[in-house]
């Protein structure tokens, strides 16, 4: 122990895989066209939990603010096209397709900007580096970096495979001669001892 307390976490972000993003945001773009522009908070909602910026709770109670005045607004239209004046019916156009523009042009350009300033995602499997130590750290690890732990994350080298031995081979052989040469003598001295 050298008196030090424990050093204070820095908070990290953590970042979803490029898969999970593009899901997201398939869904939740997908959500805002179908309904017309009535659930753009959606998405806005998502961006300012993502980001925790001021400017993007501000844009959420904005959008959830023309959301409200659009179902209002549709809601006193009547029901028959026919009986809809032009301007009216062009006011509500502009209103969505202005909504509709503004909320998923934001939404995926300021949730892009917010996830590439975090960094790329390390590769699964690839070691973490620690932060660099701090100087008054630096004279208290020296002694510890001499005894370093194997890395776990590289393989381990294969025993080399044994060659065949040549000598072995060699030996078989000149046993396997020995042995025809005795049974040739063998052979031979039964045919002699035969002829007599």
């Amino acid at each position: 122990m050298h008196g030090y307390g424990p050093m204070p976490q820095q908070p990290t972000t953590s970042r979803p895989s490029p898969a999970t993003l593009t899901t997201v945001r398939v869904i939740l773009v997908a959500l805002t066209v179908l309904s017309c522009g009535l659930l753009g908070w959606a998405p806005m909602l998502r961006l300012a939990i993502v980001t925790r910026k001021p400017r993007d709770w501000f844009l959420l109670v904005v959008v959830l603010a023309l959301n409200i005045g659009l179902f209002v607004f549709i809601m006193a239209t009547p029901d028959d096209p026919d009986q809809m004046s032009d301007a009216a019916a062009l006011l509500m156009m502009l209103w969505i397709l202005g909504l509709l523009a503004g909320v998923i042009t934001y939404y995926l350009y300021a949730e892009i900007r917010h996830y590439n300033t975090l960094g790329a995602p390390a590769p699964y499997g690839a070691p973490v580096h620690p932060a660099p130590p701090l100087p008054y750290q630096q004279q208290h690890l020296a002694p510890h970096q001499q005894h370093q732990q194997p890395n776990p994350y590289t393989a381990p080298t294969p025993p080399p495979t044994p060659k065949p031995a040549p000598q072995r081979l060699d030996q078989v052989r000149a046993e396997l001669d020995e042995l025809s040469d005795y049974l040739r003598k063998e052979n031979k001295d039964s045919r002699d001892g035969e002829g007599r």
